[in-house]
C-alpha cells in the first residue's frame, strides 16, 4: 500500500513538473517585437473611435469597430476598417461618403478615443485587463498589474499579439519591448 502511494505521489510530481517545463512557443527579440508595431497603429475590434465630419454635425460622433473589424456610420454601408491606421479609415470614410452622393467633398478625421485593452497574466501580482496607454512599455504595463511575484521570471516573457498567429518568448533586454494595444502578456514563473 505504502509502495502504491509513493509511486502514485512521484507520478503526481512528474507530471505537475512537465507542465512547469518551458513553453515551446518561437522566440523573438525585443527588436523585431518592436518592429511589429513600429509602423503605426492599426485600428481593431474593440476600438472606439471619433469621426469627424467637418460641416456635417449629423455625421459627426463616437464609433465602436464590431467583431468583424467593421465600422457602422449613418448613410454609409459598414466599412472594413481592422488593419487600418486611423488616416487611411478618414480616406475609406470619405470616398464612401462622395460615392453615395452624401457629401460633394468631404473632409474627415478620425481619431482612437479608446484603445484595445492590454492583458498582464502569470506571476504578477494583479492579473488582469488594464486600459491600454500610448507609447506603454513592458514594465509599465507589469507596474500596472502590481508587478511581479517573487516568483516570476524577469528574463523572459510570453507575448501575444494579435498580428501573430501563435505567442512568442522574448528574452528582455536593456532595450525596452513596447506593448501594444490587445496584447497579452503572460509572466511565468522562474525555477532557478
Amino acid at each position: 500500500m505504502r509502495a502504491a502511494l509513493v509511486s502514485g505521489a512521484m507520478a503526481m510530481t512528474a507530471l505537475g513538473l512537465s507542465g512547469c517545463a518551458s513553453n515551446d512557443y518561437p522566440t523573438s527579440s525585443v527588436a523585431n517585437a518592436n518592429t511589429t508595431i513600429s509602423s503605426g497603429y492599426a485600428v481593431a475590434a474593440g476600438d472606439n473611435l471619433k469621426v469627424t465630419v467637418f460641416d456635417e454635425p449629423s455625421l459627426t460622433g463616437e464609433f465602436l469597430i464590431d467583431s468583424a473589424g467593421n465600422l457602422a456610420m449613418p448613410l454609409i454601408e459598414k466599412v472594413p476598417v481592422a488593419g487600418r491606421n486611423p488616416n487611411e479609415v478618414a480616406g475609406l470614410i470619405s470616398s464612401q461618403l462622395k460615392a453615395g452622393g452624401y457629401v460633394l467633398d468631404p473632409k474627415v478625421s478620425v481619431e482612437v478615443l479608446a484603445y484595445r485593452p492590454v492583458y498582464v497574466l502569470g506571476e504578477v501580482a494583479q492579473p488582469g485587463e488594464y486600459p491600454y496607454s500610448p507609447d506603454l512599455t513592458f514594465f509599465q504595463a507589469i507596474a500596472k498589474a502590481g508587478g511581479f511575484t517573487p516568483r516570476a521570471n524577469k528574463t523572459m516573457v510570453v507575448l501575444q499579439r494579435s498580428a501573430w498567429s501563435t505567442p512568442r518568448t522574448i528574452k528582455l533586454t536593456d532595450e525596452p519591448l513596447i506593448i501594444a494595444p490587445g496584447d497579452t502578456v503572460i509572466i511565468e514563473e522562474s525555477f532557478l
